[in-house]
């Protein structure tokens, strides 16, 4: 493990004023977001849109990593050049989502636990040489009148520790993800309560299996009101309680916090950010690791036509430019 590599690719990902793009849609998902479009999934069409995305001039301005699907880390534009290499041209790392999705726990009431643990070694030695220097893997916590049970948390945390050491064994940086969901109609508070035992549980899991923390990146939710609560917290209060939760629970070595957008609005997500970012004095670099916030509106553009490509193009540029300056609290709602 060549700590000095893992801590300068965890530093250039988290970097201000860049973030991440998600694009480790599987085909299950990029197939719901197609069906908004009227496209068929297909592997010709999914090509053509990873290009569109990967190929947008000047993207890497703002965006410093780009998380792949094991599809896509294999595929190559329409002149024969790999993604991987088309990015690193863009001055953008990529990534590789490695986990094989959350599937029922056995023991739990309904809960779910993130598998891909078998064999990870020998796929990330091959995501290395297709030119990966980092992956991520999401665990899915979600808060009902019952759960989470810390059950639940505890498997979730060591599976995503058992995750980040054997990306650090094959020097590819970790980005730990431990989504708490929006679904439900719980209050602000208790999305507090329930991310604050999820990070403990985590960050004591990742120091138990010694995993290099300045040499990880952490993905987690924003601290907000369940989509179905009557009252919806503000920016300010987001801000607020996501700062302290994070301030409680991540240590200081931790470089850079990418914070997924789970469900929120493009507008939502970049607003919530930049708010965080007019906090003073803390520790890591605050940025984001976006899906849909960042492609929703391109894949409106495009609409599976050619003839949208570049202004397709242009979308994803002023989203991830709007994100990028929400990562320096210079983000105004009249920019959009």
């Amino acid at each position: 493990m060549y700590y000095e590599t893992l801590k300068k690719i965890s530093t250039e990902l988290s970097d201000k004023p860049r973030g991440i793009l998600a694009a480790d849609e599987s085909t299950g998902t990029i197939k719901k977001r197609f069906d908004l479009i009227n496209l068929e999934s297909n592997f010709e069409n999914r090509r053509k849109y990873r290009e569109l995305l990967f190929s947008t001039p000047d993207l890497g301005n703002f965006i410093s990593g780009v998380i792949l699907f094991d599809e896509t880390i294999k595929q190559k534009d329409k002149n024969g050049k790999s993604f991987c290499q088309l990015l690193k041209d863009n001055n953008i790392h990529v990534g590789i989502k490695v986990d094989a999705g959350a599937k029922n726990l056995i023991g739990s009431n309904e809960e779910k636990i993130t598998e891909g643990l078998d064999n990870l070694n020998d796929r990330m030695q091959e995501y290395a040489q297709l030119g990966a220097t980092f992956a991520k893997w999401r665990a899915v916590i979600e808060i009902t009148k019952t759960n989470p049970s810390n059950y639940c948390i505890e498997l979730n945390s060591h599976a995503l520790a058992r995750y980040a050491k054997i990306c650090q064994h094959n020097n590819i940086v970790p980005i730990v993800e431990p989504e708490v969901l929006m679904d439900g109609d719980h209050d602000i508070q208790k999305c507090y309560e329930v991310t604050s035992a999820t990070l403990d549980s985590l960050f004591k899991n990742l120091k138990f299996q010694n995993v290099y923390l300045e040499g990880i990146l952490l993905k987690p939710n924003m601290v907000i009101s369940g989509l179905k609560c009557a009252k919806q917290a503000n920016v300010n209060e987001v801000a607020k309680k996501t700062i302290d939760c994070l301030k409680n629970n991540v240590p200081e070595e931790v470089p850079g916090v990418v914070f997924l957008s789970g469900g929120q609005s493009d507008q939502k997500a970049t607003e919530h950010l930049n708010e965080m970012n007019k906090f003073q004095g803390l520790s890591w670099k605050l940025s984001f690791s976006y899906g849909r916030a960042l492609q929703q509106s391109v894949l409106y553009k495009w609409k599976g036509d050619d003839n949208n490509f570049n202004e397709a193009q242009k979308e994803l540029l002023k989203r991830s430019k709007l994100n990028s300056m929400a990562t320096e609290g210079e983000y105004l709602l009249e920019m959009e």
